[in-house]
């Protein structure tokens, strides 16, 4: 019963849509501006850099935080892989949002850093790379979200902690497939720093 509760609660948090919180905040319902998307990209595109940096931290704390807080209760890596699952799935799939959400990059890395932080360092050094290069922020993620449950392959780690690591990469993916779809015909919007 008590493994319910967890996975509720973290998938409640998840649910919390920060990034429109932050644009009702300015007046402004980021589902009707620029790419329609929940997420910091478009936060930062359509209201700045100040408001895209606190959706990002946001949607990462909401990964974050119910991980680290069952690790820090004893629960075991199991346990701790499910919750982060749910976490995320909260983001993508919101109650409050009639189960639509974001594209899940920054509730992921939020999930993953708590879950394995030395794995996620490869992952960011492939996103930071792809993004210097070709100025793809959708190209950096995907490809991220594709190089981490490799990257936890070939560590320690549980089934679950695969499994879970597995899923969030698959949906990450999924969630970008319009970007694909746009990288592919070279009509995706460049990063401007």
């Amino acid at each position: 019963m008590i493994e319910l509760f967890w996975i509720v609660g973290a998938y409640l948090l998840g649910s919390i849509p920060t990034g429109l919180l932050l644009g009702k905040l300015y007046g402004i319902d980021v589902r009707q501006e620029g790419s329609g998307n929940i997420g910091a990209t478009n936060l930062y595109r359509t209201v700045g850099r100040k408001v895209g940096i606190w959706t990002l931290t946001g949607d990462c704390l909401k990964g974050f935080l119910p991980v680290l807080l069952a690790w820090k209760l004893g629960l075991g890596e199991p346990m701790q892989a499910w919750i982060g699952l749910a976490a995320f799935c909260g983001h993508v799939f919101s109650i409050f949002l009639l189960f639509k959400g974001g594209k899940g990059v920054a509730t992921a890395l939020g999930v993953y850093l708590a879950l394995a932080p030395l794995a996620v360092l490869g992952a960011l050094a492939v996103f930071v790379i792809l993004v210097a290069v070709w100025r793809y922020i959708s190209l950096g993620s995907v490809v991220a979200a594709a190089v981490m449950p490799v990257i936890i392959f070939f560590r320690p780690h549980t089934p679950q902690l695969l499994i879970a690591t597995a899923l969030i990469s698959a949906m990450v993916i999924a969630k970008h497939h319009g970007n694909i779809s746009r990288l592919v015909a070279g009509t995706e919007s460049k990063f401007k720093a």
